[in-house]
């Protein structure tokens, strides 16, 4: 006889994303939802790959992560953020940043501890508070047509002595949000007379628009004392399969980290940590243009629009566009997003999946990270609306 088995995410079903993805294969649709890049990473890091595939780098890492990468990353953070870290003591290496927050969480967040999360919500934060025996409260951004922000005064008033964690993503998937010096300052005054830890996920840090600055968790000293900040390889050069990211964080929390993460992964692909190492030093360029290459497709996307019926504002950050299809539809948007994959060929994500509360209304999310003519294609059955 079986046991009877209570699951302990009865609320979660498969995640939106793969349903739309599967949505999108099953339909032979373009697929505008999942948010992967359409291109190969760069030859010169493909390159070093293979070296130390043919050089004996193909058993276990170090559980915290090759030296030569957390040194690079190290480097990169001193040089961009203006915190300097200590490589061996700062840096985890984690096998992408879904590990990292998934460790980072179960690290911090003890049963009964409150969790704030900013919705819409990456739909990974919920259910690793919920294993954790925690609970997620979550505040809506204050909106202001497509401009999105946080509530300050929302978030005063859900700060209490049960918060335990504040998560924050910025640049923000999925609405390109991006954070000011003077939002850390905020932030940081809110959480001063606190205990509450922040969890920043900042794996779009190298996509951010129009020659404005992606403004980190690391360089603000105050916040700096109490957070973890994650980030990934995958978006930036272009290898979300590789699956390998990075959490930064003092001490104290670098040690809880890693007491998660060794029983969670242990250690992440090791020629992939070699060649990452390499081509941090030897080809910063590629990350520095990054936001102008991402710029050029979101323009793209977004003047292949400009004479339709949907409403757009570029996005700010992330390689993700917002469009509010409101003068289209009234319809539902993740009925309207499934509809759309099926009947004109175009797959998106519904906002409103990401939200304990629908604010969000008519939008759907579209990942411009795709070859122009897909994108030219993607854009000609959506303006044909």
């Amino acid at each position: 006889m079986s046991m009877p088995l209570t699951s302990k995410l009865p609320d979660v079903g498969t995640t939106i994303f793969t349903v739309m993805s599967q949505l999108a294969l099953d339909c032979e649709a373009i697929n505008l939802s999942q948010g992967f890049p359409s291109f190969d990473p760069p030859d010169n890091l493909l390159d070093r790959i293979e070296h130390y595939l043919r050089s004996g780098a193909n058993q276990y890492a170090p559980m915290t992560g090759v030296p030569a990468l957390r040194q690079a990353i190290a480097d990169k953070t001193a040089r961009i953020q203006g915190r300097r870290i200590d490589a061996d003591a700062h840096i985890t290496v984690c096998s992408g940043a879904t590990e990292g927050l998934f460790s980072a969480i179960q690290a911090i967040v003890r049963p009964g501890d409150e969790v704030i999360v900013f919705d819409p919500a990456y739909d990974s934060y919920e259910p690793a508070v919920t294993l954790a025996g925690g609970k997620t409260v979550h505040i809506p951004l204050a909106i202001d047509d497509f401009d999105f922000a946080i509530d300050w005064q929302r978030l005063e008033g859900a700060l209490n002595e049960s918060t335990r964690l504040v998560i924050v993503n910025f640049p923000h998937n999925p609405t390109g949000a991006i954070l000011s010096r003077d939002d850390l300052d905020q932030l940081a005054a809110l959480l001063r007379d606190t205990s509450a830890y922040l969890l920043s996920d900042e794996v779009y840090e190298h996509i951010v628009f129009d020659d404005e600055p992606h403004v980190s968790v690391l360089s603000h000293d105050e916040l700096w004392e109490r957070s973890m900040v994650i980030s990934s390889f995958g978006k930036t050069y272009h290898a979300t399969g590789w699956k390998v990211g990075y959490c930064i964080a003092p001490d104290d929390l670098s040690t809880e980290f890693r007491k998660v993460h060794q029983f969670t992964t242990f250690a992440v692909n090791t020629p992939v940590q070699h060649a990452l190492a390499d081509y941090l030093v030897s080809d910063p360029g590629f990350y520095e243009a990054l936001p102008a290459f991402y710029q050029q497709k979101r323009d793209l996307f977004c003047d292949l629009l400009a004479n339709s019926r949907f409403r757009v504002q570029p996005a700010r950050s992330t390689f993700f566009q917002i469009i509010d299809y409101g003068e289209i539809s009234d319809e539902d948007d993740v009925d309207l997003a499934k509809r759309w994959t099926r009947e004109i060929g175009v797959a998106s994500i519904p906002l409103t999946v990401f939200c304990e509360t629908p604010f969000t209304g008519t939008r759907l999310r579209f990942c411009f990270a795709k070859d122009d003519a897909t994108l030219a294609e993607a854009c000609e059955k959506l303006a044909a609306l």
